[in-house]
């Protein structure tokens, strides 16, 4: 009987994942489909007068029914991180001179610390995904792609990524415009806030964990879920080692978002 330490790893909660690089702020799927994220801001409806709820409405309306596309609606609640925030007093602690001051930034990150530990102070975030299909691409080829169950996309990524821009920017200008009708703010996800978005959905206890630029990335940042045994790791083939994080690249980024051990809901 073989010694499962040494049974070769070939699969992994990496294979179910649906994303298969993301470009140019464009998420390319696996399937050939892809999609661009805008993000919002929100208004709080309660607050505002009688006429300008009138007209909230009325301009919401208009957005929906100007609407001749598929739009997906994202409400993401996250617990908040504030660890830039506490990073900032102590650092403005050091610098103080004056020992009353100085006293009252430690009270007060001691004050906010305990805030947090004891409540579970959530920050929302509003997305908006336009989707792109792949038979928009082509229906022959794509369809033959499914047919014979071949693993890869039916096109060439750049060839994807230029018809994305082609059918998803005038949607989303479109887009734009009207939410700025209702007096939001919204921009496009460029590819490294699709990267930091993507790890904090599949690692949410990790949320502070800093990034390094995308183009930096050549290879896997997540290694295999079971460890490997030092004088074993040779038998595996075709299982590249992660180096530096100069060596990494977003489509294996991507690719392996979730962390050790962890399965997808």
């Amino acid at each position: 009987m073989s010694d499962p330490a040494k049974i070769a790893i070939r699969a992994s909660t990496q294979e179910h994942l649906e994303i298969e690089d993301i470009k140019d702020g464009i998420v390319i799927l696996k399937d050939g489909s892809s999609c661009l994220v805008l993000a919002t801001t929100a208004i709080n409806f309660g607050l505002l007068s009688e006429k300008e709820q009138e007209a909230t409405i009325y301009a919401y309306a208009a957005l929906l029914n100007s609407l001749n596309f598929t739009v997906q609606i994202v409400i993401r609640s996250a617990r908040k991180d504030i660890s830039s925030y506490l990073s900032l007093l102590e650092e403005r602690q050091l610098k103080e001179e004056r020992k009353l001051i100085k006293e009252q930034i430690i009270k007060y990150h001691q004050f906010i610390q305990e805030i947090i530990q004891k409540n579970n102070v959530l920050d929302k975030k509003f997305f908006l995904i336009i989707p792109m299909t792949s038979l928009e691409l082509g229906v022959a080829k794509t369809l033959m792609k499914t047919a014979s169950q071949k693993k890869g996309l039916p096109f060439e990524k750049n060839y994807i990524v230029q018809q994305a821009k082609i059918n998803l920017y005038p949607k989303r200008d479109h887009l734009l415009r009207q939410l700025a009708r209702l007096g939001l703010k919204s921009h496009q996800l460029e590819s490294q806030e699709l990267i930091r978005l993507f790890f904090n959905i599949y690692n949410p206890e990790l949320v502070s964990q800093p990034m390094a630029e995308s183009s930096q990335y050549k290879t896997p940042i997540v290694k295999t879920a079971m460890p490997i045994k030092p004088e074993i790791k040779n038998e595996i083939p075709n299982q590249p080692l992660a180096k530096t994080q100069e060596d990494l690249t977003i489509r294996d980024q991507i690719n392996n978002l979730v962390k050790n051990g962890t399965a997808i809901s």
